[in-house]
This record gives structure tokens, sequence and C-alpha cells, in this order.
């Protein structure tokens, strides 16, 4: 069994913070990815929601999977601001989706393609993904606090000190 000090340096390490990045990178990079190429279902799926002016549906539809894009090759090379940029994404999806689950919609969250089942169910899946997605960009945030606290391998084993 590892000691408290062992688990937390394990849980905090360098190579959980880089994999979480790479892997919220790599479904940020595929969700942009797939609906830039069919951005003509994309804009169908964003005007089902009703949230939008149909004027502003195209320009959300080629723009926000380009963001997504941009943001996701950011944080897989650690560029500044791209986790800023993801996390206010995300946050704009939870509000998008908890606002489709509280009307009642009965369509495709639009998350990853125009393939995806429409059922109200699965804007609450894909609510509850973007939540946990959420989470991780808060850990990567709290190992970036961690470090720029000057921590000894950016860990979080001074909390833990024996008294």
């Amino acid at each position: 069994m590892l000691p408290a000090g062992g688990l937390i340096n394990l849980i905090f390490s360098r190579w959980n913070y880089r994999l979480l990045r790479w892997m919220l990178a790599v479904v940020f990079i595929y969700a942009g990815t797939v609906k830039l190429l069919d951005p003509g279902a994309f804009a169908s799926i964003i005007a089902r929601y009703g949230i939008l002016p149909q004027a502003l549906v195209p320009w959300a539809a080629l723009g926000l999977p380009s963001l997504e894009v941009l943001a996701g090759l950011g944080l897989a090379v650690d560029l500044k601001g791209s986790l800023n940029t993801i996390t206010v994404m995300l946050v704009l999806f939870v509000v998008v989706l908890w606002w489709g689950v509280l009307q009642g919609l009965d369509i495709d969250c639009g998350c990853f393609s125009s393939s995806e089942l429409a059922e109200h169910d699965e804007l609450r899946q894909a609510l509850m993904r973007d939540l946990m997605m959420l989470a991780a960009a808060a850990y990567l945030y709290l190992w970036r606090w961690e470090c720029r606290q000057g921590r000894a391998e950016c860990a979080w084993r001074h909390l833990f000190k024996p008294l």
C-alpha cells in the first residue's frame, strides 16, 4: 500500500497531467473535425436548439468547430490560453445541454457527429460527459496552480505533511 504522500504524488504526477491534457485535446480536435466535415448537418442541429438567431447559425456552425480544433491543438502542445478557451466552451456546452434537458428537447446533442441518436437521454448523457470533461479541466487548472506555487514536482504532498 502506498503512503498518503506517495498516492498524492501518483495522482498529481506530470504524466497524469500530460495524459489528461492530451485526452481532452484529442476529444476537442476530433469533435471539431467531424463537425467541420459536415457543417450543414451541424448548423441544422444548432438551429433545432432555437437559441441563436437564424442569421448566426451558419457562423456558429463553422466558427465553433474551428475553435474546438484550434483550442485542442493548443492544449495538446500546452499553448497559453487554450485551456481557458476549452473551459469556456465546456461551460457553454453544459449550459446549452442543461437548457435542452430542461426544455425536454428530443434532439441530437451535436457533440460529435450528426449521426448520434436523437434521444432525450442522449442530451443527459452528453451533459454528464461534458461535466466530466469540465472536471478534467479543473484538475488541469489545479495542477498548473500547484506548479505556479513552486511546489516540488507539482505534487500536493505539502498539504499532507505529518503533524
